[in-house]
């Protein structure tokens, strides 16, 4: 038997993160509870988990500590504090049932313990440790978590100790601001007075790229480091290059023409999902992106039925949203091209996932204003993503 379990509770800088697991003595747990004990290395001493001096718990612990301990001030946290805090809950646990039937002697626990090298106060070190071994340990024991629960969640995600969420498009309709000017003090202008929002997307625009340079995209990441930001780069050719591109500049997705060759938007499809980016194929001049879509070895993440500048007197290419998504459940369909505050509603009844607007916004005399009306428009409200989750 092998149960896993994890845990991380408080505030730095102590901050407790507990990673454990429990299985039988004769098991390769009990195996590394054993060597553990006999293969010492330097910072990185294990020790058995003791309510007190000549008491361990029940089952049987072993601490691990995960940072290197260069000290005898650091070395006191780890027996002192920690120690206790992760023997009192083992025990506690214990006490409350969260072993169920399991043969407790024939247990034993090998928990890696986190002590941040600036921690000083031993009471929260104490109360950290305990609140996140006791619950690594109901998490071990109760196999969390399922399947659904990480699906659930996973793109909802906001790392604590990363400092920033890479944002994922999970709920939408979201609002894809265009930023086509090639003209980077004024975009960056532009970036300061649209509102911070979940549901808003940062387009590095075709004519910004290809004055700036991919790179620009870092440039847009230094404002708004938590934005979903898109590379229009317009791909036609060496799809796994540009897409490689795209990521190493810290975009979240890359736009390729539905006019590329079959063999290029399978490459940079591939690529952009290799490197745990977005795949989004333009529409543009594409007379039937169903065929197209058809004829690929993996679909994109997401569609962009793309009505361009130069022929706005046209109608809106929003007609097949529906023949596309039937080709899965989870491919996104954006629309552009004249996208208004009017044409919302027409654009969202025909099932638009995101709502790509260019100059109605960035050449509005009031940016904000507008770019919040369009929010509103949405009618998706926040969901804070930024969280640590300590229970479910």
């Amino acid at each position: 038997m092998l149960l896993i379990g994890e845990a991380l509770i408080g505030e730095e800088p102590e901050l407790a993160h507990v990673d454990l697991m429990i299985g039988n003595k004769e098991g390769p747990v009990g195996q590394a509870f054993a060597n553990g004990l006999t293969q010492l290395s330097a910072g990185h001493t294990p020790l058995l988990s003791v309510v007190r001096p000549n008491l361990p718990t029940k089952p049987a612990t072993l601490i691990v500590p995960k940072v290197t301990v260069k000290n005898m001030g650091q070395a006191a946290q780890i027996f002192g504090p920690a120690q206790a805090a992760v023997a009192k809950a083992v025990a506690d646990a214990l006490e409350e049932g969260a072993f169920g039937d399991l043969d407790v002697d024939d247990l034993v626990v090998v928990a890696s313990v986190f002590i941040h090298p600036e921690a000083k106060d031993y009471n929260r070190i104490y109360r950290y440790n305990y609140g996140a071994t006791k619950l690594a340990v109901k998490r071990a024991v109760d196999g969390f978590p399922d399947i659904d629960t990480v699906l659930k969640e996973k793109d909802r995600m906001g790392h604590a100790i990363m400092g920033f969420k890479v944002a994922r498009l999970w709920n939408p309709p979201y609002l894809q601001v265009a930023l086509d000017n090639p003209n980077l003090p004024a975009i960056l202008n532009i970036i300061n007075q649209i509102p911070k929002s979940d549901h808003v997307i940062l387009e590095a625009g075709t004519p910004l790229i290809k004055r700036y340079g991919v790179d620009v995209v870092t440039r847009l990441r230094e404002v708004r480091p938590d934005a979903f930001i898109v590379a229009d780069l317009k791909t036609l050719d060496t799809g796994n290059l540009e897409a490689r591109m795209v990521a190493d500049a810290t975009a979240d997705a890359i736009v390729v023409s539905a006019l590329a060759p079959v063999a290029t938007l399978n490459k940079a499809i591939e690529e952009a999902h290799k490197t745990g980016i977005y795949a989004i194929m333009d529409t543009l001049n594409c007379e039937d992106p169903v065929a197209v879509l058809k004829k690929l070895d993996v679909l994109p993440d997401v569609v962009e039925l793309h009505r361009g500048i130069d022929i706005e007197e046209t109608e809106h290419a929003w007609g097949n949203i529906d023949e596309i998504k039937a080709l899965s459940p989870k491919l996104l369909v954006a629309v552009a091209g004249g996208v208004r505050i009017n044409t919302m509603p027409q654009a969202l009844k025909a099932g638009a996932d995101v709502l790509v607007v260019g100059r109605a916004i960035t050449n509005a005399k009031d940016v904000r204003q507008v770019a919040e009306k369009f929010i509103e428009g949405l009618n998706n409200p926040e969901i804070d993503q930024f969280r640590v989750m300590t229970d479910f």
